[in-house]
């Protein structure tokens, strides 16, 4: 069951960078979470297909700053937040179940909350300088 298990994970993992890698091409799909979930994925099913994913340029131009630092271009935030808080509305919407619909608004609310408290706003230009110094250290 292990096997299977992990099977799935890593296909999983192979899809949703599939999603990313469209989503880099195609400015309408959200690059960021499919990455994230293909990191969290890749995690759980292969510790060599995790390390190759984050050895991958993806990786390192999408992933990295947020995973490693903690940190987003203000663009980058809105993007997400936006792109994440209309798919989470969009569940709210056709989700017929007041209970439901009340998880997911303390979904977006934690969601929210994590990104002003947890994530820094940086410049585009601080968030190259930070990408080019962990470079530098590779």
């Amino acid at each position: 069951m292990n096997k299977i298990k992990k099977a799935i994970y890593i296909s999983l993992g192979f899809i949703f960078l599939g999603l990313g890698i469209v989503g880099i091409i195609l400015p309408i799909l959200p690059t960021v979470p499919f990455l994230l979930l293909t990191s969290f994925f890749f995690s759980r099913g292969s510790d060599k297909f995790n390390n190759w994913f984050h050895s991958t340029k993806i990786y390192k131009k999408h992933l990295e700053n947020f995973t490693k630092h903690k940190v987003m271009t203000w663009y980058g935030q809105m993007i997400l937040l936006s792109l994440v808080s209309l798919m989470l509305f969009m569940a709210m919407y056709s989700v017929n179940n007041l209970y439901m619909s009340i998880c997911l608004t303390i979904l977006i609310l934690i969601k929210y909350l994590y990104f002003i408290f947890k994530i820094k706003t940086v410049s585009r230009a601080e968030y190259i300088k930070i990408r080019q110094m962990e470079q530098k250290y590779d």
